[in-house]
Formats: structure tokens, C-alpha cells, sequence
């Protein structure tokens, strides 16, 4: 899988991990290494797709902190669905 990195754009997907742990996580497609790309895909793709989309390259700092903050609701158990994802990102979605 080849992905093409748009300087002014962040890919990313939050995803359900397939293991027994069944936690959320979030993978930064354009920012990941040479070095851990080939995992973090392959563990991504395993998962169970619940968001993706395009951040804006200049707004990814507070964009992440949306993440990390709809991650932690997920975890916690609470039922967040797509289109409030889509709401709580929309200032940073490109």
C-alpha cells in the first residue's frame, strides 16, 4: 500500500484494535517512518474502521488533541458514532 503525503494535509484513521483488547487508536498515515510504517498499516488494517479522513497540515496540533480526546471517550466505553467524530473535527478537516 502506497500512500501519497500532501504537505498540507495529515491522513489518519481511528480504528478498533483487533486484539482482546479491542482499544481505540489513531494512526498518523503520513507521518509514520520508514522504519514503522509496514506495522502500523498492517495493525490498522486489521482493526475495525471507525473514522478516517484528511487533517489540515497547519491545524494538526489541536487537531490531535481532538483525537486523543475522542479516543479517550471511545476507551471509556462511551458510544461515539461517525458523524459526531465528523462534527468535533470539522474546524480541522481538509
Amino acid at each position: 500500500m502506497l500512500f501519497r503525503s500532501d504537505p498540507k494535509k495529515v491522513m489518519f484513521e481511528i480504528y478498533r484494535e483487533a486484539d482482546f483488547s479491542g482499544r481505540y487508536k489513531v494512526v498518523y498515515f503520513t507521518e509514520l517512518g520508514e522504519h514503522d510504517k509496514e506495522i502500523e498499516i498492517q495493525e490498522a488494517m486489521r482493526g475495525e474502521h471507525v473514522f478516517d479522513g484528511f487533517l489540515l497540515h497547519r491545524e494538526r496540533n489541536q487537531a490531535k488533541q481532538i483525537v486523543d480526546e475522542i479516543l479517550e471517550r471511545l476507551n471509556r466505553g462511551e458510544d461515539v458514532d461517525p458523524t459526531t467524530i465528523e462534527q468535533n473535527l470539522q474546524p480541522y478537516l481538509a
